[in-house]
């Protein structure tokens, strides 16, 4: 009986009915509410979850898949390097972890290039994956780094790094280490050239990668709540020894700081980089950019248009041919104003003024004043300036000879 039960029952209960397996990572909880969003929905919201607007971290083939025109891009050959240069083991050995994180991020290291479109200019994008070891920085993904920008350079593009690290990959020591100061020549390579480099700090940009190419970049773009720090925060704290503001070494408040040029939603993340690759190559706009201009109305304060300084919008609600009918009202007022004044004060003047004293300034500021014989005063024109070369004719005054000789001058 045991084992009609315990044999028999189950294996024709297994032909009867099928077990459907759920995959581990149908639902996935945000971090920040704990909301639970589909896995689907999530990916095709760019992995920003839509009640909070948290934005989750994002692997290397997505990224390129929405940074380039239609997700269409070719991966940049990149040089192999030794998989185990010092032979390094802890818990584990390094080629096995190394054989894992390819088997689950589908990569061969933590850096993924690709070259493509954005918005029909052509552009090389670098992608680091925080899947595959933390990101950290080792000989591959600083070779990767590093054959990136020499493909900008070949093709006279701009380049785009998407940084996402924990640092240099201690598993392979000094070489790691090393790849700080090689990134940093091919930076200058970059700017030899005159080519734009723009950066865009993810969630998180930590260690060495932060204390190198991440930070050298003409602009550096931040998402929403990315951590981008060299020393974490829980170190920094227990090494000084006191608390900490809020959102310290996050986005905002490197923002806030001064450490980063922006923090830009994933869902512009493309159109700004295509606007700022546009403005650092010194190229005119596109078509859609100029349409996309077009729809937005160019409106300023009232103190902004007065200062004549281009500053915040309008309030809602208001029109913009209300608002310059409005502005054009007021100039002409303030016109109307001045001429009156004007007016007014002019006829002021002329009913003050002597019959001897002439009304208009002009003539009075280029007039001066001469005694004349009978102690009579007479306005006479400005006379030019003498020639110093020539004698001053004298004046005649008070019955005096016109060419009365000088004290000292020998006479006839």
């Amino acid at each position: 009986m045991n084992w009609i039960s315990n044999v028999v029952r189950p294996r024709i209960r297994s032909f009867l009915t099928t077990k459907r397996e759920v995959p581990d990572n149908l639902w996935i909880k945000c971090p920040e509410t704990g909301q639970m969003v589909f896995s689907k929905d999530l990916e095709a919201n760019q992995f920003v979850v839509p009640g909070s607007d948290y934005h989750m971290r994002m692997g290397a083939q997505d990224r390129l898949k929405h940074t380039f025109d239609n997700g269409e891009y070719e991966r940049v050959p990149l040089p192999t390097v030794a998989p185990d240069p010092l032979k390094f083991r802890d818990g584990r050995r390094y080629t096995d972890r190394l054989k894992d994180a390819r088997a689950d991020t589908e990569l061969d290291d933590a850096v993924l290039v690709g070259e493509g479109k954005l918005e029909g200019r052509d552009a090389v994008v670098a992608v680091q994956d925080f899947r595959f070891m933390g990101g950290s920085l080792g000989m591959a993904a600083g070779e990767a780094v590093i054959a990136g920008m020499l493909r900008a350079v070949e093709r006279k593009t701009p380049f785009i790094l998407f940084a996402a690290s924990g640092g240099a990959r201690m598993q392979e020591g000094i070489l790691s280490l090393m790849q700080m100061p090689r990134t940093t020549i091919a930076v200058q390579r970059l700017r030899d050239h005159k080519l734009p480099y723009i950066v865009v700090l993810t969630d998180p940009t930590t260690g060495g990668v932060t204390a190198s190419y991440a930070m050298l970049g003409d602009i550096h773009i931040a998402e929403p709540g990315a951590l981008i720090c060299f020393a974490g925060p829980r170190v920094i704290q227990q090494t000084i020894r006191e608390q900490l503001p809020d959102g310290f070494q996050r986005a905002e408040y490197l923002l806030e700081h001064g450490m980063i040029d922006m923090v830009v939603h994933r869902h512009k993340l493309r159109e700004t980089l295509a606007r700022i690759a546009r403005l650092l190559a010194h190229e005119a706009p596109t078509a859609k950019a100029y349409d996309e201009a077009a729809k937005q109305p160019l409106l300023v304060d009232e103190a902004s248009f007065t200062n004549g300084v281009n500053g915040a919008a309008h309030p809602a609600g208001k029109d913009s041919e209300d608002i310059a009918a409005a502005d054009a009202e007021k100039v002409a007022k303030s016109d109307d104003k001045n001429s009156a004044a004007g007016a007014n004060g002019s006829a002021k003047k002329q009913r003050t003024a002597t019959p001897d004293e002439p009304t208009d300034k002009s003539s009075v500021a280029t007039a001066t004043v001469a005694k004349s014989t009978n102690g009579k005063s007479k306005v006479e024109p400005d006379q030019p300036d003498p020639d110093p070369a020539k004698p001053m004719p004298a004046k005649a005054g008070n019955g005096a000879a016109a060419n009365k000789p000088s004290v000292g001058n020998d006479t006839a």
